[in-house]
């Protein structure tokens, strides 16, 4: 499989997905269509990134878009991550901060 999106992550991950991936993400939630620069940026940039309170290698990266957040959930391994999905909403799930801007 081909890598689709491929970006170092402002925690220094280099996360990625395959088109066949992103393809079900934008399947389940359709409200990412075509965002995919979008999410390279949210990642590189996020306004704030959460631990996920159910798994410690899971990040939520959250960035403003519209009057909502783009959400973009990875799992760290090591070096690397990948996307496991990515959604818009209207509110940043609560958890620990792991990087929030000034």
């Amino acid at each position: 499989m081909s890598v689709y999106i491929e970006v170092l992550s402002k925690l220094g991950k280099h996360i990625r997905t395959t088109r066949r991936h992103w393809d079900a993400i934008v399947g389940k939630h359709e409200s990412v269509t075509g965002l995919e620069e979008q999410v390279k940026e949210t990642l590189r940039n996020p306004a704030y990134v959460k631990l996920s309170k159910e798994d410690k290698a899971v990040y939520l990266y959250y960035a403003p878009y519209g009057c909502y957040f783009l959400c973009v959930v990875c799992r760290h391994l090591n070096g690397d991550g990948f996307i496991i999905t990515a959604y818009l909403t209207d509110k940043i799930k609560k958890g620990a901060t792991v990087y929030e801007t000034d």
